[in-house]
């Protein structure tokens, strides 16, 4: 393991015990952190910023995005508790490195990005790294990914002012949402939204973050192939 990886995962440990109340959990699940230790951070930032990028903190990657601080990355991995051949929508591709990160622990990571040259640089660095179940295409977050619903997990990594209904309903029931929401550059809450058996939805906030916000929001669908 390279020694700044190492580094991070002691990192993320330390922000857990800090916010272990909050996050009600005292350890994230151990093949969480094996593929936090897996995932190469380093090359999804850019090359300016690479001594930075195992630093736990989070670094832009153009386009106003950002890449999440790792523990934030660790944290909501944890919340969605997917497992080996679960299908997982992410919203907000940014570099790839969530949908890297989810890769390694459910089979099939279908990953929508708003800004086009986001959506095309991300899918070709996961491809050129072997990622070949991370399926990413350019679209706005808010609608969903329809035809490959219904989802055993959906994260989103920007904030939404509220929880897109499209995305509630595409979660299969005894599913997870993680999701940010609240006002851009002010306030918000990281949820999870848990939708039942039965289809009861339950929702808990788990920690106050700082993401960049989720766009678009109008009426045109997704496009590219599925």
């Amino acid at each position: 393991m390279r020694p700044d990886t190492a580094q991070m995962l002691r990192d993320i440990d330390a922000e857990i015990h800090y916010t272990r109340t909050l996050i009600g959990r005292d350890a994230f699940a151990p093949r969480v952190m094996a593929a936090m230790a897996e995932v190469q951070r380093h090359l999804f930032v850019p090359e300016g910023d690479r001594d930075q990028a195992y630093a736990n903190g989070p670094l832009p990657i153009g386009w106003g995005q950002t890449i999440s601080q790792p523990y934030i990355v660790a944290l909501m991995t944890d919340l969605l508790a997917c497992g080996p051949g679960d299908r997982v929508l992410e919203i907000g591709t940014g570099s790839g490195y969530q949908a890297a990160v989810l890769s390694r622990l459910v089979g099939q990571v279908y990953s929508l990005e708003i800004i086009p040259q986001l959506a095309r640089a991300a899918a070709e660095r996961l491809a050129r790294l072997g990622y070949v179940n991370v399926n990413v295409r350019q679209g706005d977050g808010h609608h969903g990914w329809p035809e490959q619903a219904p989802f055993d997990g959906i994260l989103v990594t920007a904030a939404a002012r509220a929880i897109p209904p499209a995305l509630v309903d595409q979660l299969r029931p005894g599913a997870r949402l993680v999701i940010p929401v609240g006002q851009p550059y002010a306030h918000q809450d990281l949820l999870l939204l848990e939708k039942g058996l039965d289809g009861a939805l339950s929702l808990t906030e788990v920690l106050g973050v700082a993401f960049v916000p989720l766009t678009g929001g109008g009426k045109a669908q997704a496009t590219g192939s599925p």
